[in-house]
């Protein structure tokens, strides 16, 4: 498990792209039959991601965690953006079909990972947080997770929205986690651009063709700076770091947050106009 340290705004204005991306971007989430995580010391997160093709894939406990098991302090969200999959969790099996998504709670002591179909994989992405106390594990589909349409064709933002962990959805912690998908001809996300310092996020690009590219904005509202996103990479954003961005087509998103307030309408958003 990779380890990556808080930055401050100070240190981000003089960072290079190559610092930059070494830094926030994660790439590699999705390799056949392995499974990457990266420690985040931003509330603590753990990113991960996990495509079984051949053989089912167990949730390791780290070293670092200093744990029995990987859950004993934690919690954990996982959306699947491939193929069918199955998670097992101490000894219950979930089916999760693409867009699905899976909480597992506090004391959950064994999980694992599987493909139904390896020639068309599930593509499992991860978000774990501490977690004080259990929550039940649940499954939600995407037609259970109540999606909202936003934004406008004119403005090239029009998208659903589909909440799945949050504090009138799957109960957790402090775990937030969701996706956003565009509709074919709009390109921004997350309009308006918005911080919240209460907790940090993290974004998992994905339904993104080969050849095209996400331009995710971060940093201070007025000191931006720009990462180039290919599919099935994750970008960390700093509680203080706005985050938004246009791709070069339409595509996914999902979005996963931690710190001390999980309502989802917790931002403070900043004016285009604002924006330097």
């Amino acid at each position: 498990m990779e380890t990556r340290f808080q930055s401050s705004p100070k240190e981000v204005k003089g960072m290079s792209t190559e610092e930059i991306r070494s830094n926030f971007l994660v790439q590699q989430l999705m390799q056949p039959d392995a499974l990457k995580l990266v420690y985040s010391h931003y509330d603590r997160v753990i990113i991960g991601g996990v495509k079984p093709v051949q053989q089912k894939i167990v949730l390791p406990n780290e070293a670092e965690l200093r744990a029995a098991y990987f859950l004993e302090r934690r919690e954990i969200g996982i959306i699947n953006v491939g193929g069918p999959g199955m998670v097992e969790a101490d000894g219950i099996s979930y089916d999760l079909d693409k867009l699905d998504a899976l909480y597992l709670g506090k004391g959950t002591q064994s999980v694992s990972f599987s493909s139904k179909v390896k020639e068309n994989a599930a593509c499992f992405f991860l978000l774990s947080t501490t977690a004080h106390h259990t929550y039940p594990n649940r499954k939600m589909t995407k037609e259970e997770a109540s999606p909202v349409n936003l934004g406008e064709t004119a403005t090239a933002n029009k998208r659903t929205i589909y909440k799945y962990i949050h504090q009138d959805g799957i109960q957790s912690c402090q775990l937030v986690m969701g996706l956003t998908v565009l509709n074919e001809g709009s390109v921004w996300n997350s309009v308006p651009p918005h911080t919240h310092t209460r907790r940090m996020e993290a974004y998992f690009y994905f339904d993104l063709p080969e050849q095209h590219r996400v331009f995710h904005l971060m940093g201070e509202p007025t000191e931006t700076r720009h990462v180039v996103i290919a599919n099935h990479e994750a970008v960390i954003s700093p509680p203080w770091s706005v985050h938004c961005g246009p791709g070069t087509t339409n595509y996914g998103f999902i979005w996963a947050m931690a710190g001390e307030n999980y309502t989802f309408t917790d931002m403070d958003p900043v004016a285009i106009g604002d924006m330097r």
